[in-house]
């Protein structure tokens, strides 16, 4: 039985709903969302499916999701808003802004190494718990004081989780507001979008719960079975964080699907939002969007210049994403429209990006995680570049 689709596609859009319904083929308990802006006016907003398997819930157009790395996207335009306001340097030194941050030699670490994955503190070196990464101060003192994994610029390795802290810790200390207090001043309030990093108690039952598909269960199991006994998996760690998550970043009830981790602030991979809202989000970021334009020309210029591309410090498999300030570029490992594209995608199948050549926003969001082979969204995108190419 196919999946019902409810919502609205503009004329000329058909082929892009078409791929956003081939989504939920031999997936009964999916439920998803997609939204597409086109320079600036809503094209694509459609939703279906079951937004918790174990009530068979539907998924409504209100509904929300966990977006996982797509927040550190969110993150990325709030640095260059400030950039772009002369409040940020991204060739200044983090300890211009967070002098803590230097010890353990670290003081070299620029401002451009934390956005672009090139910090040397990916991971923790101490084992975090859940109860740690609930509390901001004790995560971002932890971090401050640990030694580099690497020397700081001379190579990367993703910050799966602890990139959020580290921007976001640096944007507390020059707005003097959480990461999510002026995500909500700068963004969410002037769109007017349900979009949150750091969820308000009383929107969890809107969120969608999450489950591990096959393929990513399959993929987790076999990087278990291929660590050495005794020797720490840096990148196991940069996911885990040593104990306060499980490699999937769920359980039934815990990780991400809990209310107390979703009303936290962890802006690398916390987020919650509708695709609705993203979409806009991203569009704001390249044409004005009911009303407001987040970032000039300028400073998206600097903001998606590469930084950082190729193989990482740890041996992981190709192919390698590419980043400039934060923003996820287009390359193979993410295919957005066209190389001008910007954005982030996000665990299980969560992507969401901005084009400034064809001026499109555009978010698809997902309760089912699937591995990152996942096609889902690329399979839409490439629906979409087929559509604006016409």
């Amino acid at each position: 039985m196919s999946t019902v689709i409810h919502g609205t596609v503009a004329p000329g859009f058909e082929p892009v709903r078409a791929a956003f319904e081939a989504a939920f083929a031999d997936k009964p308990d999916m439920g998803g969302a997609l939204a597409i802006r086109h320079r600036g006016a809503a094209v694509v907003d459609l939703w279906g499916g079951t937004a918790d398997e174990r009530t068979r819930e539907p998924w409504a157009d209100d509904t929300l999701g966990v977006i996982f790395s797509c927040t550190k996207g969110l993150v990325s335009i709030l640095a260059a808003r400030l950039v772009q306001e002369g409040r940020l340097d991204y060739e200044a030194l983090v300890t211009d802004y967070w002098p803590e941050f230097g010890a353990a030699g670290k003081a070299g670490t620029r401002v451009k190494d934390l956005l672009s994955h090139r910090s040397g503190v990916s991971a923790p070196r101490a084992v975090l718990s859940t109860e740690d990464v609930l509390d901001w101060d004790r995560v971002v003192a932890e971090l401050a004081a640990q030694e580099p994994l690497w020397e700081p610029g001379t190579g990367y390795a993703y910050h799966a989780i602890t990139h959020g802290w580290l921007v976001g810790e640096v944007i507390r200390r020059v707005t003097g507001l959480s990461v999510g207090q002026y995500f909500a001043r700068l963004i969410a309030e002037p769109l007017h979008v349900d979009a949150w990093i750091g969820l308000p108690a009383a929107l969890h039952d809107r969120v969608a719960h999450l489950q591990v598909g096959s393929t990513l269960a399959q993929l987790t199991a076999q990087q278990a079975a291929a660590r050495t006994p005794g020797e720490v998996d840096w990148s196991e760690r940069a996911m885990t964080l040593g104990g306060a998550f499980a490699p999937e970043l769920v359980t039934p009830t815990g990780g991400f699907n809990s209310a107390a981790v979703q009303a936290a602030e962890i802006p690398g991979a916390g987020g919650i939002a509708t695709a609705r809202g993203l979409a806009a989000i991203w569009s704001a970021t390249v044409v004005p969007t009911d009303g407001v334009l987040l970032l000039d020309e300028g400073v998206v210029s600097r903001a998606t210049a590469v930084q950082t591309e190729g193989a990482p410090v740890w041996n992981v498999p190709g192919p390698w994403p590419r980043w400039g300030m934060g923003f996820q570029l287009d390359s193979e490992a993410r295919r957005y429209l066209g190389p001008q594209g910007f954005g982030h995608d996000g665990a299980g199948g969560q992507c969401a990006f901005a084009d400034p050549q064809f001026g499109v926003g555009f978010a698809f969001v997902t309760n089912q995680m699937e591995a990152i082979d996942d096609v889902r969204a690329t399979r839409i995108v490439d629906a979409l570049r087929g559509v604006l190419a016409e």
